[in-house]
């Protein structure tokens, strides 16, 4: 089974540009809602050392059928070279949401 819904996350080094890297895809209707979390600690393999980074998470709730021209949207704005942009589907969840979700996205 596909899912319908799909929350797409990104990191990024500030909380301004997470807020706008946000603000930019529900203002373009790319997403019905997100959040915006940090700081939070990401350890990560880059350039062949292991990094220790403060970042902010960008979670974005959306339907499948946009989460291709969210990405774009997502690496248009991002300011990393190789910036995490992943789509976790949604499962389940409150039926009103979930129609709201759909709703806002169109």
């Amino acid at each position: 089974m596909t899912a319908e819904n799909v929350v797409v996350t990104t990191t990024t080094d500030s909380e301004d540009l997470a807020r706008a890297l946000a603000a930019g895809a529900i203002e373009a209707r790319l997403g019905a809602c997100a959040q915006v979390v940090g700081p939070v600690t990401s350890v990560y393999r880059w350039e062949g050392a292991v990094q220790t980074d403060q970042e902010w998470r960008v979670e974005v709730k959306t339907t499948a059928r946009r989460v291709e021209e969210l990405t774009a949207h997502l690496l248009e704005h991002h300011t990393y070279d190789t910036p995490e942009v992943i789509a976790t589907p949604i499962t389940g969840g409150s039926p009103a949401y979930l129609s709201w979700l759909a709703e806002e996205t169109r």
